[in-house]
């Protein structure tokens, strides 16, 4: 499970940690294309922001990076308050950009555009929403951030993001096709590990849940 990037050789050994925000405050009508919508950590999602605070307590993160939409900035906020750092926000981790179908339920889109519905389903790496991106622009736009930041850890960085960015990112990371992106699960909540060093990057944990007691 390990990826060899150009100049890791020289790299300083490190963990990544990818997390995806917590459960998300959710409007009644069903599942709803999200996207750059901006809803806020529900009850469930502080509990599982405060859970993961406490477990990254004692693990000497050196830095918080996250998406500046409010769901990873106040995830980030509290895991960063319990380990006294002050997250960096940045545009480019936000979720992936879904134009016109922004709001929408999965079933409006299926009902009024069937045919563009069947067309994502059929390219979902490529297929563009009207003014979106498709999973292979995100990826794109992200894998420079995180790449950057791999390169500037000298120890443990956090990263806390959204579950599309983090499927794009381990494809890369996995050499998996794009297509096969929903064949990893990211639940909300989601810790991901990977380990860099000289042989490149290596998955060590997916998918973690955080311990709510």
């Amino acid at each position: 499970m390990a990826q060899k990037a150009s100049g890791t050789g020289s790299w300083p050994q490190g963990t990544l940690y990818l997390l995806r925000h917590g459960a998300i405050e959710t409007q009644p009508g069903g599942k709803r294309y999200i996207g750059w919508q901006d809803p806020a950590l529900n009850a469930n999602g502080l509990q599982q922001a405060g859970a993961w605070a406490e477990y990254f307590a004692s693990s000497a993160l050196e830095e918080i990076l996250c998406s500046d939409l409010i769901r990873c900035k106040e995830t980030a906020r509290i895991i960063g308050a319990r380990c006294s750092l002050t997250p960096r926000s940045l545009p480019e981790l936000r979720e992936i950009c879904l134009g016109s179908w922004e709001g929408q339920t999965f079933d409006t889109i299926k009902t009024r555009f069937p045919r563009d519905f069947k067309q994502r389903g059929r390219q979902i790496a490529d297929y563009r929403p009207p003014q979106g991106e498709s999973f292979r622009d995100l990826q794109a736009r992200v894998w420079p951030i995180f790449e950057a930041a791999a390169r500037a850890a000298q120890g443990k960085t956090l990263i806390v993001t959204h579950a599309g960015v983090i499927r794009v990112l381990l494809c890369r990371l996995l050499g998996m096709p794009l297509e096969n992106l929903f064949r990893l699960g990211q639940t909300y909540g989601a810790l991901n590990i990977i380990d860099k060093g000289p042989q490149g990057y290596r998955l060590q944990a997916f998918n973690l849940q955080p311990a709510i007691h």
